[in-house]
């Protein structure tokens, strides 16, 4: 056997059992949304999109302190790692930030009358999927790879502070977003049967989000070493 086969074959179980689990966890919730948890009495069945807009959300605020926390590390040290890290949260909270946009909006459409209002939580968040593209943008256009690098570092940095914006603009503003009913001082004021619902799908799509998180590394791990080689057999030309 080789030196480096047991750490391969270990990420490898690891990353299939980890699939596995959050495939099964992820399908069970499911069920538990159509079949297990109440409709609404106010929203109808309109409402069970809050199953899937709430831990979207919940994973595009995660994806984005990964990136802050990643971008802090790699200006201090350097190391190519944190920024392979902040790129592949980047790309994951690019797409739950879109899947929240898209199911506030078919949500609001029977509730509020429209698809999309100037609400100022869907203002703030309409501004961090452009943070988030702006973050593409820089790494793109930008011709030294080490100095997009740095330039989107400091972009992840300033732009976190988005964050705690969208979660308190409905405290700090009028808007047509409802208050927040999960996390609250008082505890949560939903039916068990919805907050059961709601906690086992933010479990199963966190598990997801961590699979994806790991395949997502390894695919720029992967792109890294393929890139380093490039430029040394360029050199070596």
């Amino acid at each position: 056997m080789a030196q480096g086969d047991f750490p391969a074959r270990g990420w490898l179980n690891w990353l299939s059992l980890l699939w596995v689990a959050s495939f099964a966890l992820v399908a069970f919730s499911v069920a538990m949304i159509f079949l297990y948890a109440p409709s609404d009495a106010t929203q109808g069945e309109v409402q069970r999109l809050f199953y899937l807009h709430l831990p979207a959300a919940w994973l595009a605020y995660a994806s984005f302190f990964i990136i802050f926390v990643s971008s802090i590390l790699y200006l201090l040290r350097g190391t190519a790692r944190w920024d392979r890290l902040a790129r592949s949260a980047a790309e994951l909270g690019f797409i739950f930030t879109t899947l929240v946009l898209l199911t506030g909006s078919i949500w609001g459409r029977p509730i509020w009358g429209t698809w999309w209002t100037w609400d100022a939580r869907l203002t703030t968040t309409l501004i961090l999927w452009f943070i988030y593209l702006g973050y593409f943008l820089l790494r793109a256009y930008v011709s030294d790879p080490e100095r997009g690098a740095r330039y989107a570092a400091v972009l992840g940095i300033v732009g976190f502070v988005d964050i705690p914006i969208i979660h308190m603009s409905v405290r700090w503003w009028r808007t047509l977003h409802p208050q927040p009913i999960v996390v609250r001082s008082e505890g949560p004021n939903m039916p068990p049967e919805m907050l059961a619902t709601m906690l086992v799908t933010l479990v199963a799509f966190c598990l997801l989000y961590i699979f994806l998180l790991m395949i997502k590394y390894r695919i720029e791990t992967t792109r890294d070493e393929v890139m380093t080689l490039r430029t040394a057999l360029y050199g070596a030309e």
